[in-house]
């Protein structure tokens, strides 16, 4: 069975990295058929839904508050204040470099440790660190992951189920 870091660190840091790539080839194609990239970062798949711009932030915001908290580190806060590719692409590697930056011995032995966070309708929730992970965190991680990756497909951006998921290391 994998460690608290090896279900949270490798997998969340691969994911990001994985839509950082997805951003570049929805910047490219912005580029290529001439398209306003902020036609493609405002886009939404619905009107009630967030923009690209907004599902990069929460992925962001998820994935470094859930590894932050279970690793008993306060994580970097960001403006929210980004408004094209290079800035969502910068905000993600940022948090990859935060993520990255937790150790094993931070993260393992927080399986059974409350966790508790303020969610975004502001109320306070509490969980213990293992279903906290697998049942908010990485779901939420991927949830806005694959939305974004969504937006732009449904723009015409060439992606493909790889380009979600990345290439695995061998």
């Amino acid at each position: 069975m994998p460690t608290m870091f090896d279900a949270s660190v490798p997998t969340a840091t691969r994911a990001l990295r994985n839509l950082i790539h997805v951003l570049e080839k929805g910047a490219a194609h912005a580029e290529a058929k001439k398209i306003e990239p902020a036609v493609l970062v405002n886009s939404r798949l619905y009107p009630d839904m967030f923009p690209l711009v907004k599902q990069v932030q929460i992925a962001s915001d998820i994935a470094k508050g859930g590894t932050g908290r279970l690793a008993q580190v306060e994580a970097p806060k960001f403006e929210d204040n980004e408004k094209t590719f290079a800035e969502c692409i910068d905000r993600l590697k940022k948090t990859v470099a935060f993520v990255e930056s937790l150790g094993a011995a931070q993260v393992d032995g927080s399986e059974g440790r409350t966790v508790s966070w303020t969610t975004g309708a502001g109320k306070t929730r509490s969980m213990e660190g293992m279903p906290y992970l697998l049942t908010h965190v990485m779901p939420n991680v991927f949830f806005h992951c694959a939305t974004a990756y969504n937006i732009l497909r449904h723009n015409g951006v060439e992606l493909g189920k790889l380009d979600f998921l990345g290439v695995p290391k061998t």
